[in-house]
């Protein structure tokens, strides 16, 4: 506990981290009240709430952090800049004007950053029109704007709303301390955890065949154990030995040393499971538009997430998903054209071909593992609401929100302690160094957007 204390006592001695800490406190508080206001011209107690905490609208109302079902003015949240980030570095694998820009350095960069705000207002603004037409009910308009008044200005709203938040987070990874986008997300989350953990408490303390608080003790210790099993996937990594030939330039001689190229068990991150979950909920459209096929047994089974069949298939895409999406993302051939150029080889590996597929077949081998336990991890809630968890408190036993949660934490506090180790104190642990979630070197030379 001394060590805490003398920790904290170090960060806030740093006045640019503790300048920074603040910084990113304050956005983030303005992006948390931004987040309870309702948009003009919405009666909030004519809200139905309740449908946009279901299914997928629930996992777009929990990355929100509750914007969604209130009607705010930050309904839609970063999701639309997270699609159009997405759709750009696609673009930058499949188009070559954006491959070339993904090439030019800061000037490219610059112009990606120019394409994807104006895809986002593009996306926001087709997105805010469908939020608009199936989550608020007619009745719960003013009828001082009129309906087509409501539309025009909600849309603008919107996507304002939208920019806003994009522009919080930008300024909290110039100005504030970690990934502005990636942290505007886990307070989305997290905000919804302490009502999770009180309604959890509440139903295992007052209903006396449920267990009591013994059982309520046993989901904190498994919560604890899923997360500590989370943090060995995000940080798990194959180090691949790299040397580099020596050079003698003037009285200076460089290189000659042996560095390590680190490939993540999970270098698809999070995307495998928003993608699988996405088709996952196809089912149910299906039967909504189809009440005939509804009484389907397979459709039943499918769109219920808690069946057999629907957590074998999610498993079943996922693992594909993350061999689709560390394929697109990294890229072998790069990573052995840059070796190439710094004069660097693996021990043992002929330069070219046989680097490249050398990397290829090394990535090969550990995204099996990667994507089973990522599989795992995004069936554990399903399997927690089984054991009858509250659904809510169940979200986070794994799934999208953990491995966010996760990965965020590290990449902070691998931040805060690199500002603790440059002015020589102590670092965070006691032993070795924190790692975040290691950037690795994709198809254009970039990194796959920080969620």
């Amino acid at each position: 506990m001394k060590r805490f204390f003398t920790t904290l006592s170090n960060i806030w001695k740093i006045e640019d981290l503790r300048v920074r800490i603040i910084n990113t406190l304050l956005f983030l508080l303005i992006y948390r009240v931004g987040s309870f206001i309702v948009l003009p011209g919405v009666d909030p107690a004519s809200l139905n709430s309740q449908k946009a905490k279901e299914g997928l609208l629930g996992l777009l109302n929990m990355f929100a952090g509750g914007s969604f079902s209130r009607a705010s003015i930050f309904a839609l949240g970063v999701m639309p800049y997270i699609s159009a980030s997405i759709v750009v570095q696609l673009l930058g694998i499949a188009v070559p004007y954006f491959t070339k820009l993904q090439k030019e350095g800061e000037s490219g960069r610059n112009k990606l950053n120019q394409w994807t705000r104006y895809l986002t207002i593009a996306i926001t603004a087709a997105q805010a029109i469908g939020y608009i037409r199936t989550q608020i009910a007619p009745e719960a308009i003013s009828p001082v704007l009129g309906a087509t008044m409501f539309n025009i200005t909600s849309v603008f709203v919107l996507t304002a709303g939208t920019l806003f938040v994009m522009w919080l987070g930008e300024k909290i990874t110039d100005k504030g301390i970690g990934n502005g986008i990636s942290l505007i997300i886990m307070v989305g989350i997290i905000a919804q955890l302490p009502s999770a953990i009180v309604t959890e408490f509440s139903s295992r303390v007052t209903d006396t065949n449920s267990g009591g608080l013994l059982i309520f003790i046993v989901e904190i210790v498994a919560l604890i154990a899923v997360v500590m099993f989370t943090i060995l996937v995000v940080q798990g990594t194959r180090k691949v030995a790299v040397q580099y030939a020596k050079r003698i330039v003037g009285n200076k001689q460089y290189g000659g040393v042996r560095q390590y190229i680190p490939l993540k068990v999970n270098a698809a991150g999070v995307m495998p499971i928003i993608f699988a979950q996405a088709l996952m909920f196809i089912p149910t459209t299906v039967a909504s538009f189809f009440p005939k096929m509804a009484s389907s047994t397979v459709l039943i089974l499918l769109s219920n997430y808690t069946s057999w069949l629907h957590n074998l298939v999610f498993a079943i895409l996922i693992i594909l998903f993350t061999y689709f999406y560390t394929a697109i993302t990294v890229n072998p051939k790069q990573m052995s054209d840059d070796m190439k150029k710094n004069g660097g080889f693996i021990p043992g590996v002929k330069p070219g071909d046989a680097t490249v597929n050398f990397i290829d077949d090394v990535i090969s081998k550990i995204t099996l593992p990667g994507s089973i336990f990522l599989a795992m991890i995004a069936i554990i809630p399903a399997l927690a609401n089984m054991a009858h968890v509250n659904s809510q408190f169940a979200r986070f036993f794994g799934g999208t929100s953990l491995i966010i949660l996760v990965g965020v934490v590290l990449d902070t506090l691998q931040q805060v302690e690199s500002h603790l180790l440059m002015r020589h104190y102590d670092g965070l642990m006691k032993t070795g160094r924190i790692k975040g979630r290691t950037a690795i070197p994709t198809a254009a030379g970039t990194t796959p957007p920080a969620i």
